[in-house]
């Protein structure tokens, strides 16, 4: 007996072991399989990343698993997706891995997670999923026959997935997200019945009006299939729409040539919670208990065909009468609700689709609203005929529902308006067509959004319609932190912005006692209180301030003062053209610094990096106040917080913005013209000016003035080049060029034409005794280089070129007087020993002596050198001997 068990036991483990080593031996087999199937049934690239075949995982069944799968179109849909996934489980018997290559393999189950399914159907009607190989196409291998799955399915699932469906023909796109649906059945038999769950969030937009936007649907339905007929009926069933019940009758019909509908659809109850269940819960969250009176109905059909040229014949009714609902914990109730409105198409043709609003009214405390009309000819030029009336306190609207608004609204909103307009006049800008009769207004309105530090209030804003869309602003007041504002104007295009086809457009005339960009600045956002995480103790990074993209307008503004950080305009008046973006300035003046400024050019926020590009004119305007508090303006002339007096500058430039609208100095391209018209020197303030006060001693920086300096700009790279300039210091004459940048890096030269009068002590003895005439005029050329910071300038006195300059020019003095009189006149300016009244030797005056004459030269260089250049000079004695 014991042998027995124990070759019983063998056995069994003998299975075991052919049953786990069995699918490495069948995987390639079956693998080879669907590869050949595949090639043999669709017109489509199929991949996958793995392949596996397990006999324990269903057992009795075995489980077929690929991961990482796509299926990707061919011509005419060249690459593009059908479909792909993360995981795909096919259950079969055991048995049927063991058939031979021309059976069909029976498939019990099959199920998709994470699956992405793409559905096109082009212009031309051709459909993406249209990939199967028909019957009489060749096949892509010499295998005869289409040999491959029967699909005789009991239960399929799919999960985790989403559905996209585009028809470019009828411009209508259909997405299914979070996609759960399962079905069981027989697939087996000719008749049977299905049994399915679905949940999936919904959007739904046909042309460009968008019905559902990831609405939430539910269906649990049995089905009645009929295989052979492939006629699929609704037995017993109930679908949720958000919250909405609806139950179904009909059947669905797929025919050769098209595809055959019958169905209706009602709410099984008429209870107006039914109206509160439409709206997502993102908006009114639980329904739980909201009490209501008055009733909430939706019944409707559809029949008919769907193909290329039809779609079913439609009649959808929503219906309410004298209803009311209240929040139990919000303080208002809406009333004297009624909704009559209808959705139908009576031909088939999907143009002849329209929607009637009979009437919508509703009442919140005693302020009525309501609306009536029509929308027609829906897909292709849709005729809009619409009327609005009433008065809705907009703050009462958190009150009566439990919206999650992103910010807080206040204000009265009053309208009785009447509009009549066709889609393509709107679309094509032919505003003629459009007929628009009434007016709007809006009274203390306020909104608090997080992009502002205050709030935004609007006391009064005021518009008139008339015929031809012509539409004024008769009347906008309105403030934020220090801002006040005032606007009237025409818009020419109302009703295609509301209707978000265009951007906003119009004519305005601005005003505002003050307008401070500052309160336009996203607000530092403060420490969190909570400090969970570092993020939220920082301040929160400051937005770009954006030119709105919505506005395509002219602005003539007038503001009698502007501020922005630290900066006042005074009596600000010109002309703003808003378009894409961009800000066009012309002839924008302004007072500002003791002066007044002119402005034209452009800001543009349309790129990433803003631009800009403007023409500036600076007149008179204060060099302290300017120079310190304009950041451009530091940078053109560094040294100018040393100078107190006035200044005038023009400017032509163009280049980047931070994200604040200031410019971005590295980026600058341009020109500049800078007129000093009268400025005091404070060296103390600048060490340069000081710096080189110390090196050059006769300059007397201290009691520095400038008087009509002019000086040319050039902008590039992040550097200025200043072209050569001259100007007066105390008979000093001074020419000056070269450049610095952004590093407070500085290149300059500076030539010194200084007179010898200047010199004095032993020079100016010397000199006396050329003509006073000459030694009034002799000069000497003194370069001088300026490197370094300006923080730390490092300023080097080029001695050698000035020995150089003052030699030859005393030599040539020399040699026009031995011309002119035949004397040696250098010889009584050196003093040959301390007898200046000596007889002078002819012999020497007519061949004089090099070497004396030299070295008495670079005596009276020396001299003169010391004269320029020290500050404790050695005084002479009466017999003109150093002391």
């Amino acid at each position: 007996m014991k042998k027995i068990l124990k070759i019983i036991g063998i056995f069994f483990a003998i299975i075991l072991v052919v049953l786990a080593l069995s699918p490495l031996f069948l995987k390639g087999t079956l693998e080879k399989l669907v590869k050949k199937t595949i090639d043999n049934n669709l017109n489509a690239t199929v991949a996958w990343n793995d392949f596996d075949l397990s006999l324990f995982r269903s057992f009795p069944d075995a489980a077929l698993t690929i991961k990482d799968f796509s299926v990707i179109n061919r011509a005419p849909f060249e690459g593009d997706t059908l479909a792909a996934g993360e995981f795909v489980k096919i259950d079969m018997g055991i048995t049927q891995l063991f058939k031979s290559g021309d059976d069909p393999i029976l498939v019990d189950a099959l199920t998709f997670d994470k699956t992405f399914v793409n559905i096109l159907i082009d212009s031309t009607g051709n459909a993406n999923y249209d990939i199967a190989i028909k019957k009489d196409a060749p096949l892509t291998d010499d295998i005869e026959g289409n040999s491959g799955f029967t699909f005789d399915l009991k239960k399929y699932e799919i999960t985790n997935s989403r559905i996209n469906y585009l028809d470019a023909k009828t411009k209508t796109f259909l997405m299914l997200k979070e996609v759960n649906h399962e079905g069981t059945g027989d697939f087996s038999l000719a008749q049977s019945e299905l049994d399915t769950k679905t949940n999936a969030l919904v959007s739904l937009r046909i042309d460009d009006i968008e019905y559902l936007k990831e609405n939430s649907v539910a269906l649990d339905a049995i089905f009645q299939l009929d295989l052979e007929n492939q006629k699929y009926t609704f037995l017993e069933n109930e679908a949720k729409v958000n919250e909405l019940p609806l139950t179904f009758d009909g059947f669905v019909k797929v025919n050769e040539e098209n595809n055959e509908i019958d169905l209706a659809f009602k709410t099984p109850s008429s209870d107006f919670k039914n109206f509160l269940a439409v709206i997502p819960k993102t908006y009114v969250k639980e329904l739980d208990g909201v009490t209501t009176t008055g009733n909430f109905t939706v019944n409707g059909s559809l029949k008919g065909i769907i193909d290329d040229t039809y779609i079913p014949k439609m009649d959808i009714a929503i219906k309410s009468d004298n209803a009311s609902f209240k929040y139990p914990d919000l303080p208002k109730a809406v009333r004297n609700i009624s909704i009559d409105a209808s959705l139908k198409n009576e031909t088939g043709l999907l143009k002849d689709t329209f929607i009637t609003i009979g009437d919508l009214s509703f009442k919140i405390d005693e302020e009525l609203f309501t609306a009536n009309g029509s929308i027609r000819n829906l897909t292709e030029n849709a005729l809009v005929n619409l009327a609005l009336k009433g008065t809705i306190n907009l703050a009462n609207i958190e009150k009566v529902l439990p919206l999650e608004m992103e910010q807080q609204l206040s204000g009265i909103f009053k309208a009785d308006v009447n509009t009549n307009f066709d889609m393509n006049s709107v679309e094509n800008e032919q505003y003629q067509n459009i007929k628009t009769t009434g007016s709007a207004s809006i009274t203390h309105f306020s909104y608090k959004d997080a992009s502002f530090k205050d709030e935004i209030k609007v006391s009064s804003a005021n518009i008139t319609m008339s015929p031809g869309n012509n539409i004024k602003l008769t009347n906008l007041a309105a403030t934020t932190g220090t801002t006040d504002l005032q606007a009237t104007g025409d818009i020419v295009n109302l009703i295609p912005w509301i209707m978000a086809k265009q951007d906003l457009k119009g004519s305005f005339n601005v005003q505002s006692n003050t307008f401070n960009l500052n309160d336009f600045k996203e607000p530092e956002s403060s420490l969190s209180e909570t400090n969970t995480s570092a993020s939220k103790t920082a301040a929160k990074k400051e937005d770009a301030i954006k030119i709105p993209d919505f506005l395509d307008a002219t602005l003539n503004f007038t503001a009698n003062k502007v501020v922005y950080d630290n900066i006042t305009l005074n009596n600000v008046k010109g002309t703003a053209r808003v378009r894409e973006e961009t800000a066009s300035l012309n002839n924008v003046t302004s007072d500002i610094f003791g002066g007044n400024i002119a402005l034209s050019g452009n800001v543009s926020t349309k790129n990433v990096t803003p631009t800009f590009a403007m023409d500036l004119d600076l007149s008179k305007i204060d060099i302290a106040q300017s120079f310190t508090q304009l950041e451009i303006l530091k940078y053109i002339a560094p040294i100018a917080n040393a100078l107190n007096g006035d200044i005038n500058t023009t400017l032509k430039l163009n280049g980047e913005l931070n994200e604040n609208l200031t410019p971005k100095l590295s980026s600058l391209v341009g020109s500049g013209l800078a007129r000093i018209i009268t400025a005091e020197v404070d060296p103390q303030k600048a060490p340069l000016l000081s710096k080189l006060g110390d090196k050059v001693a006769f300059l007397n920086i201290d009691r520095l003035s400038l008087r009509d300096v002019s000086t040319a700009l050039t902008f590039n790279n992040g550097k200025i080049e200043v072209k050569p300039f001259d100007f007066n210091v105390k008979g000093v004459k001074i020419t000056a060029s070269g450049s610095h940048g952004l590093d407070k890096t500085i290149d300059y030269n500076l030539s010194m034409d200084v007179p010898a009068r200047y010199l004095g002590g032993e020079v100016t003895k010397l000199l006396s005794k050329l003509d006073p005439g000459d030694a009034e005029n002799m000069s000497v050329a003194l370069p001088i280089g300026i490197k370094g910071t300006l923080s730390s300038p490092n300023i080097s006195v080029n001695t050698e070129a000035a020995v150089k300059t003052l030699t030859q020019k005393l030599i040539y003095k020399q040699k026009q007087e031995l011309k002119d009189k035949g004397t040696n006149i250098l010889e009584d300016l050196i003093g040959q020993g301390n007898n200046t009244t000596k007889p002078k030797d002819s012999t020497n005056a007519s061949n004089p002596d090099p070497k004396g004459t030299q070295q008495n030269t670079t005596q009276v260089v020396k001299d003169i050198l010391g004269g320029l250049f020290g500050k404790n000079k050695k005084e002479t004695d009466s017999t003109g001997k150093g002391g």
